[in-house]
């Protein structure tokens, strides 16, 4: 019986696998259609371009992403700068915010100006560009979840909590695996509300 259950999964497992290769496939096609909605609707919904989308989703699989300028948070940290010197909303509102090109020349214009990652930074300001920093941490579309980082910063949960000890890393990684259970188990530590709509609403 145990043998025929694993052969029966494995079977599914197969047939799964095609269907999604299958799907993935139609969907390239298909996803300049009019008729799909694309996750800049204004319409929520929970499906996905194609099969394979839907399994990365499911699984958490993503890329790791790739920024445009070396950042590293160790040696910022390390001269005493804060989270809150860079992320200045995180205090005030549900994002941290990512620094704009004038707050890093603010000290750059005349602090290693000399440095190759610091004379992009320079090219994206004399251009007149932001930096398109890439999103290290987020929560899945599908998971219509609605955080807020100033109720967490006034309970003075620690920035390393959710995003790891920065002082050990250069480039931001994510060092913190954020799902459903982490966030739970955090809000049961701390005796804080598991009500589905103190996150979901």
């Amino acid at each position: 019986m145990h043998r025929r259950g694993i052969a029966i999964l494995l079977v599914v497992g197969m047939g799964a696998f095609v269907w999604v290769l299958r799907e993935g496939s139609f969907s390239r096609a298909q996803e300049h259609s009019p008729a799909t909605l694309s996750r800049d609707s204004s319409v929520f919904t929970p499906a996905h371009k194609s099969m394979l989308d839907a399994v990365k989703d499911f699984f958490d699989w993503r890329t790791t992403p790739i920024q445009p300028i070396a950042f590293t948070h160790k040696v910022h940290l390390g001269k005493g700068i804060q989270c809150t010197d860079c992320h200045a909303s995180v205090e005030q509102g549900p994002r941290a915010g990512i620094p704009g090109v004038q707050l890093c020349m603010t000290c750059h214009q005349a602090i290693a100006t000399d440095r190759p990652e610091i004379k992009k930074v320079a090219g994206y300001l004399a251009r007149g560009e932001e930096i398109p920093w890439q999103r290290v941490y987020n929560f899945q579309y599908s998971a219509y979840v609605f955080f807020r980082h100033a109720p967490h910063i006034r309970a003075k949960v620690a920035c390393e909590s959710c995003h790891g000890d920065l002082r050990k890393q250069t480039v931001a990684v994510r060092a913190v695996k954020i799902d459903m259970g982490f966030c739970l188990n955090c809000h049961r530590q701390r005796k804080v509300s598991t009500d589905c709509t103190t996150c979901h609403y």
